[in-house]
């Protein structure tokens, strides 16, 4: 077990942790506090102040007022700052990766990895990009000297989820601030340790007072303030379809742009003529990954007839060398499910799946005898009309079925109303790139899943959201509106 940083105890030590709100850590007026537990031991690791409507609204205030500042900084003048936060991350690295590992429950070594580094390259991306790209276009109009102009929204509200608390919060203030908004952020209600750390190294960057806000609470208080407020000019949700929806309803109503990046139920079209070790150790890999609650990650896998039984055999033979510990041992690959509630919503899955009639083929549908909150890698096999098919269970849990023409493997992929993304597997490029176009989704991997690089657009459609997607030029100007300015010419 890795020993916590000094910087990482004194942190957990607060009683409770407050909100950061125009510059400040800021006890709520709640007086309320929510207990954060280790999904490894069930251990309670510290408290969180829990914000109220009345500390949302001062964030918000906070925001609003940091605007007028933070819009008119130059473009050079905020990419100093935000470097500097960068550098910060960067440096205090291993902390943030200890609280990925001790809040969410992941390996270690993935959140040293993954998680932080490319944390921390998005705000350094979208630093550089703001120096290399014109927010203004002359348009040519007969008679007209015209323009257009983007320019940032104001104060952007933004409400993350519980599987990769500090990654998505970089993907999402990263550009935002960049392109001159400023942000409240509530983060989800039992990781939000690593986002609130980011309080203290905005703080030691300079970040001007009211450009970061954080107010952990309940979604009925915090996020639904945020959602309303009329001074809150857009917002950004990445989480679930149902309260996406929801979202997107109490956006719609104040007519304010909802960016929304949902859940998924990714489908691997696994041909004959595809390298099956290659498909096997890659689908095994994204169902071990963060312990199968990633919303892109392939857990529908549609496999030709003929090649069935030896996909099977070899994916099995993956999962089965998984090492499943804590996610601070050095040694784990996979660590607990979130919590309680995850732990029993993925059972009750496996066994209504069973029940409706699908096959077990690995894992298991009780709980694992230990004192933390784990799932073994599971594989179901059955037919389409099996809710482990139909539905996103949001753990390490594949489901499997078969498909004899490439018509029907398609057919499958996008039977569901999901669209975030999904995989084909062939060694054929020509079948790769006829079968990425015809799958609907934001995104359509080849002999790979869950690929993510800079540049590289990603987002989802139907009940996978939309609102543009994160990663590339695309989300810095998700974060601006357009301004047409026009003079007649005599």
């Amino acid at each position: 077990m890795n020993q916590l940083t000094n910087k990482v105890k004194a942190f957990l030590s607060q009683d409770p942790i407050p909100s950061f709100i125009n510059g400040q850590w800021k006890k709520s007026e709640f007086d309320q506090a929510s207990a954060i537990e280790n999904p490894a031991n069930k251990e309670v690791l510290t408290k969180v102040a829990q914000g109220s409507v009345a500390d949302v609204e001062d964030a918000i205030n906070a925001a609003d007022a940091a605007f007028l500042q933070w819009k008119n900084y130059s473009p050079k003048q905020r990419a100093e700052i935000l470097n500097r936060f960068a550098d910060l991350c960067e440096r205090d690295a291993e902390e943030l990766a200890q609280l990925e590992a001790l809040d969410v429950g992941k390996a270690i070594n993935n959140a040293r990895g993954f998680d932080v580094p490319f944390g921390i390259e998005c705000i350094r991306y979208f630093s550089n990009l703001i120096l290399e790209k014109d927010f203004e276009k002359n348009l040519e109009i007969e008679g007209i000297n015209g323009k257009q102009v983007r320019i940032p929204y104001g104060v952007v509200g933004f409400i993350f989820p519980w599987n990769f608390p500090l990654t998505l919060c970089m993907w999402g203030i990263g550009p935002a601030l960049a392109a001159g908004n400023t942000v409240v952020i509530k983060p989800a209600e039992i990781t939000p340790l690593s986002t609130l750390y980011l309080g203290i190294l905005a703080q030691e960057a300079g970040i001007p007072e009211g450009v970061i806000n954080i107010v952990p609470g309940r979604g009925s208080v915090v996020g639904e303030t945020i959602t309303s407020h009329p001074k809150v000019k857009c917002v950004s949700f990445t989480g679930s379809s149902s309260v996406g929806k929801h979202i997107g309803q109490n956006c719609g109503m104040n007519l304010k742009p909802a960016k929304l990046e949902l859940g998924g139920k990714g489908g691997a079209i696994v041909f004959n003529d595809a390298d099956i070790d290659h498909a096997a150790g890659g689908l095994a890999g994204a169902i071990t990954l963060n312990t199968g609650q990633v919303c892109c990650t392939a857990t529908r896998w549609i496999v030709q007839e003929d090649v069935a039984d030896k996909f099977v055999e070899k994916v099995k033979a993956q999962l089965q060398k998984t090492v499943i510990k804590a996610g601070m041992m050095e040694e784990s690959e996979m660590g607990p499910v979130v919590s309680k509630k995850q732990q029993d919503s993925i059972i009750d899955y496996i066994q209504k799946g069973i029940k409706e009639g699908a096959k077990l083929i690995l894992g298991s549908d009780q709980l694992m005898e230990s004192e933390g909150y784990y799932v073994p890698p599971t594989l179901l096999m059955g037919g389409e009309d099996n809710i482990c098919f139909k539905e996103e269970i949001f753990g390490p849990v594949a489901f499997i079925t078969t498909f004899k023409t490439e018509e029907d493997a398609i057919r499958q992929v996008n039977s569901l109303d999901y669209g975030l993304a999904n995989s084909v597997w062939t060694k054929s490029p020509e079948k790769a790139q006829r079968v990425a176009l015809e799958m609907v989704s934001g995104n359509s991997w080849v002999n790979a899943h869950n690929v993510f690089a800079y540049g590289l657009p990603y987002g989802g459609v139907n009940g996978s959201g939309n609102g543009g997607g994160v990663n590339s030029i695309e989300t810095l100007f998700d974060y601006t509106r357009g301004l047409t300015i026009a003079e007649p010419i005599a």
